[in-house]
């Protein structure tokens, strides 16, 4: 049995512009079913521990058609995370950076997630990025200074398919911000879904479509690694 950091955002809001994110359900109920099911454990954290908002576009009936991740939340299963500062990375075989627009906020640039995932790298434990949740990866420098995903492929979520109007006001693009470091690969769109492995220890995903995805290969991942 493995043990996986699940990270999610704690949430941003902007009143300017009216907007408020968070995490994404999908991207961490669906991969959380399947790390579960193969008897794997998943703990959660977030920068300030607690319970962190969720994107609640994410339970709109276009993504979650059947109730299914609303109905998860609503059930608790993310209402207590541990703190990032906290969490031991000794102690966990995989770390899952959960998806949202949020990601792009508290996360890209959170030191204590950029050294989870350094020493988890090192401990040679699995590095998994959905959706908007590459972005801290961008900034996890290796002791050479480089970034971790540096001249290495990945993906994540791509420029054509943001909101309308939504690239005017992130604190970036995320597509352009990993094309300068990393081989950026968006992948075919007229396929459901898309994951990208860096090397066998980073894997990306690129949308919410692509959460039964990301938990498939977790799962395959860590029974090679049995």
């Amino acid at each position: 049995m493995a043990k996986v950091l699940a990270v999610l955002s704690g949430g941003y809001k902007d009143e300017k512009n009216d907007y408020e994110t968070g995490w994404w359900g999908e991207e961490l109920f669906s991969p959380l079913e399947s790390l579960e099911k193969a008897g794997h454990e998943v703990d959660l954290a977030s920068p300030l521990g607690g319970k962190p908002v969720v994107d609640e576009v994410s339970f709109l009936p276009e993504y979650d058609p059947e109730g299914t991740y609303k109905a998860l939340y609503e059930s608790g299963r993310a209402d207590d995370t541990k703190k990032l500062s906290a969490i031991n990375s000794k102690e966990y075989d995989v770390v899952l950076v959960v998806g949202g627009h949020g990601a792009m906020y508290d996360l890209a640039k959170s030191e204590d997630l950029h050294r989870i995932i350094n020493e988890i790298y090192d401990n040679g434990g699995i590095v998994a990025a959905e959706c908007h949740g590459p972005a801290p990866l961008i900034w996890t420098l290796r002791p050479d200074g480089k970034s971790i995903i540096d001249g290495k492929n990945v993906t994540g979520y791509p420029d054509e398919i943001e909101p309308e109007g939504l690239l005017d006001i992130l604190p970036f693009s995320l597509e352009q911000e990993m094309t300068k470091v990393a081989n950026y690969d968006k992948g075919n769109l007229s396929e459901k879904a898309h994951a990208v492995w860096a090397d066998d220890q980073i894997v990306t995903s690129r949308d919410p479509f692509s959460s039964d995805l990301m938990g498939d290969e977790l799962v395959k991942a860590l029974e090679k690694k049995k």
